[in-house]
Formats: structure tokens, C-alpha cells, sequence
């Protein structure tokens, strides 16, 4: 008896001992002796005065410094309510984020952060996050991840994101179909029902899904004399715009550009899905001209894409500038018009055009500026640039661009957010920011793509975002559905027009 009660007096005593050292720890998480800064906190990512829509994921956040050892942060709508986190970095309850949102839409946030570095705590500059009063108009967003590599590739897939939450799901992943590359997953105005995508190497092949059903067309055509690549769908559904592209790349000894990317050739023709008919035109696939990056209107009247005269390959490459162009296209007889218009030129700029992305509510042209070429993704001079169709006026996106690369953007359906990558933070991987844009055309300060922990998450990713857009809604397709197409040796075939 005695025994037990020594044993049973030992462990209280063991467990009031661990309590007052739990709750000791716990205090020393709890501002005091609180110095006061008119600097602005030091924060990864930078959320501060950026506009989100107020269905977008939390905006978690650390400290830049990892010599800070904890956080404590109090954030405050302005029409009412708040939030509290404390810890290694500020990590919001999602379901009473959206409730502060909801309740400050038009309105904005006051975030007040204190943190505790070598023992001691810091109250920094109060900032504000401006809570849009217009949604993302998504439900999330797909893109391809994968390493920034040049000769080979490994591991990538193609993925889907929820932009309320910060669940991830695969879409397809290459280990599943080893050795065979995969890309340019392209979905008609963000919405999933119809989409297009190319495996290539082995179990090549353009996967279009519409009407409910899916094929697998011929990774190649020989009277095209390469791949059909670059989609984009006409608003009808039915048409999809591609370049056919005869790639080579080549290495940079020195210098801030690693590997260049050129076409020896490319022409742009538009394929019919219904009739499997590729609708060629010499205007559109001149023998001395580079045609690319094809986008048709909001209206599906006019087909934009890019051309440059061919050049000397490889030693005149950077000589090589796109201008953007214009050519009317005839949905009820897949035709295309008599004339090219040229709205921006090359020989009057000396910049280069490149990846055109109408707005879908016709106002703009969105597209990425660069010195020469096209593969823009390794320029670090890339910049967006805004054509306002109505005026011609053309300008720097200056609210959004950097001395690094920005590239692949994409609009939401309402045309009122657009995405983009950037490689703003290293010069190596894309990232994935987002952006609002008012009446004017003028756009707000863009914010990275929300993560649970983003410090750790984007440390640990050592993989590039490729190619992003917006979905309507979750793409549905069954990712085992997809290779067994691929696996198939049937292909559907492809007839010239």
C-alpha cells in the first residue's frame, strides 16, 4: 500500500512538474515587455497591401528571419470581427478566415503582428489587406509542376488546386506512364468540360475531352512536319487553335540566361474536333515567317497569334522578334479571313511578342514582352504587358512585374483576376501569383499562391508551376481513365484540309 501511494504521489507530481513547464512554455509565446517599431514586418510571403477575394484560402504567413523563434498575430475587419494565431508562423482556422472575409468584403483587413527574436518581443507597423467585394470567379486552378530541367525530364504531373482550401489533387503524374512527358493542359474559358493535353515520348498523343466523351489524337501529323502544340480552344467548342513547332534549345556559357529556347520552324492552323480536320491556310503558315502562340476572341471572330521572319538557327536567334497579329475566322465555315492585321509591331517596338491571352470580356490582350524568341520563362527581362483593344493603347503591367521573369498568365472567366508565374524570388522556380484588375485596366499588387505553411512548403518544392489556369469548376476526368487511352496503340487519326 505504501508503495502504491509513493508511486501514485511520484506521478502527480511528475505530471504537476510537466503542466508548469507546458504552461511556461506556452507563456514565453505571449507578448510582453513589447518594444515598438514603425518598420513594417518582415514577412514571408509578402501579404502586405495586397487585395484577395474573400474566397480565397488563408493567408498564412512566417516571419522572413528564422532567427524568429515565434509570432503573435491579431488581424481585424474593418466592418467587424477578428482573428488570432500564435506560434511558429500564423496559421488562420479556414472556416473563420472566410467568415472575416465574408463580413469585410469591400472592406479591408488590419493585421498586427508582434514577434519574438533572441528573447525578446517586437510589435512591428500595423498593414492592411484589402478584401475585394469581387470573387475569384473559380473554383481553383491547374497547372503542370515540374523540375526546372533542360535535356531530360523526371517526375511532373499535372495538378488541381482548390483556391478556398489547400487541398491538391493530381490530375495525371508521368510515373504513372514512365518515360512519357506531359504538358499544356488547356480548358475552353476555365471550364474543365472541354479540355486538351499532350503526352509526349513515349505514348504520345493530344488527349481532347469534350461532350462528355475523350481521344487520343496522333502526337503527330506528317504533312504538319511536327506536333500540334500551344492550344487554344475556340468559345464554340468545336475549334482548337495549335502551333506546330519544331523546338531546339541551346545552353548560355554565362550570363543571367541559362538555356534558350527556338523553332527552326512553326505555323499555326486550327484543328475542327468534330470532323478530325486540320484547317491549314497560307496566311497563317507563311514559308518565311515563324507563326505562334495562337488565341482566339472572346467572340471567336478574330484569331490572334504571333510571327517572326525565320532567322539564321542558332546564331541569329536573338534576332528573332514576334510581332502580334490578327486574322478573322468564320466558325460556320472554319474559315480563315483574306487579311492579317499586325497590332503590334516588332519593327517599330524592337521587343518581341510573345503568349497573347484575350481577356474574356474583350476589353484587353494581355501578354509577355521580351528582348527576342518567345520561350519567355527564361528571360529575366519577361515583363506583362496590356493591350486595351478599344484604344490600341499598349503599357507596362509595372504593378505586377519585377527584374525576374513573369510569363504564362491566364484570366478568370469574369475577367476581373488573372494569374501568372513569376521567379521574382530566385531567379530559378515559377511560382504562381494572383492579381485583380479595375475599370482603368490598373491592377493591384499580386499575391503567391496561399500554402498551409508557405515558408516550409515553398523551401521544400523543388518543382516549377507551369502553365496555369483557372477551373471553373474540379476537373472530374479519372486520372486511370486518361492512361489507358494513352497506353493504347490506337490513336485517332487527322486528315488535312
Amino acid at each position: 500500500m505504501r508503495r502504491r501511494k509513493t508511486s501514485s504521489f511520484c506521478s502527480l507530481w511528475l505530471l504537476t512538474v510537466a503542466c508548469l513547464l507546458f504552461t511556461a512554455g506556452c507563456s514565453s509565446d505571449v507578448p510582453k515587455d513589447v518594444a515598438v517599431t514603425d518598420e513594417w514586418p518582415q514577412i514571408y510571403p509578402d501579404y502586405i497591401g495586397v487585395t484577395v477575394p474573400a474566397d480565397i484560402a488563408p493567408l498564412n504567413f512566417a516571419m522572413l528571419s528564422d532567427s524568429v523563434a515565434a509570432i503573435d498575430v491579431e488581424v481585424k475587419g474593418g466592418r467587424g470581427g477578428s482573428l488570432h494565431a500564435n506560434g511558429e508562423y500564423a496559421d488562420f482556422n479556414i472556416d473563420d478566415w472566410h467568415h472575416l472575409l465574408a463580413a469585410n468584403r469591400g472592406d479591408s483587413l488590419t493585421v498586427t503582428v508582434c514577434a519574438r527574436q533572441d528573447g525578446r518581443w517586437t510589435r512591428y507597423r500595423d498593414f492592411t489587406v484589402y478584401v475585394s467585394p469581387d470573387s475569384i470567379g473559380a473554383w481553383g486552378i491547374t497547372y503542370r509542376r515540374i523540375a526546372p530541367g533542360y535535356q531530360i525530364f523526371g517526375p511532373m504531373g499535372i495538378y488541381q488546386r482548390c483556391l478556398a482550401t489547400f487541398e491538391e489533387t493530381a490530375l495525371i503524374e508521368n510515373q504513372e506512364l514512365p518515360t512519357t512527358c506531359v504538358n499544356c493542359h488547356t480548358a475552353n474559358r476555365t471550364n474543365p468540360d472541354q479540355y486538351v493535353f499532350h503526352a509526349r515520348v513515349d505514348h504520345g498523343g493530344t488527349v481532347i475531352s469534350r461532350k462528355g466523351s475523350m481521344e487520343v489524337l496522333q502526337a503527330k501529323n506528317d504533312s504538319l512536319g511536327g506536333a500540334m502544340v500551344y492550344p487554344y480552344w475556340h468559345p464554340d467548342g468545336r475549334y482548337v487553335a495549335f502551333s506546330t513547332n519544331k523546338t531546339s534549345q541551346m545552353f548560355h556559357l554565362s550570363g543571367p540566361k541559362r538555356i534558350e529556347v527556338y523553332d527552326s520552324s512553326s505555323d499555326v492552323f486550327v484543328y475542327d474536333t468534330e470532323t478530325h480536320t486540320i484547317l491549314m491556310d497560307t496566311l497563317i503558315m507563311k514559308k518565311y515567317c515563324a507563326e505562334n502562340t495562337p488565341a482566339f476572341s472572346p467572340d471567336g471572330r478574330w484569331l490572334y497569334f504571333t510571327t517572326a521572319r525565320r532567322q539564321i538557327y542558332p546564331t541569329d536567334y536573338d534576332k528573332e522578334r514576334y510581332s502580334l497579329c490578327r486574322v478573322s475566322f468564320d466558325a460556320a465555315t472554319g474559315r480563315i479571313g483574306e487579311q492579317v492585321d499586325t497590332l503590334i509591331s516588332a519593327d517599330r517596338i524592337g521587343k518581341s511578342i510573345t503568349w497573347p491571352r484575350p481577356s474574356y470580356d474583350g476589353k484587353y490582350i494581355m501578354y509577355t514582352q521580351v528582348d527576342y524568341g518567345y520561350f519567355s520563362i527564361w528571360h529575366p527581362e519577361a515583363d506583362l504587358w496590356l493591350l486595351d483593344l478599344e484604344t490600341g493603347e499598349r503599357r507596362s503591367l509595372d504593378e505586377v512585374n519585377t527584374s525576374r521573369s513573369e510569363s504564362f498568365h491566364n484570366w478568370t472567366a469574369d475577367s476581373r483576376w488573372f494569374l501568372f508565374t513569376s521567379r521574382r524570388e530566385d531567379g530559378l522556380y515559377t511560382r504562381i501569383y494572383f492579381s485583380s484588375i479595375d475599370e482603368q485596366g490598373h491592377a493591384t499588387k499580386p499575391f503567391l499562391l496561399p500554402q498551409q505553411h508557405p515558408k516550409h512548403y515553398y523551401r521544400q518544392l523543388l518543382h516549377s508551376y507551369n502553365t496555369p489556369d483557372f477551373t471553373l469548376k474540379p476537373v472530374k476526368t479519372e486520372s486511370a481513365t486518361v492512361i489507358d487511352l494513352l497506353e493504347r496503340s490506337d490513336r485517332t487519326e487527322t486528315y488535312v484540309k
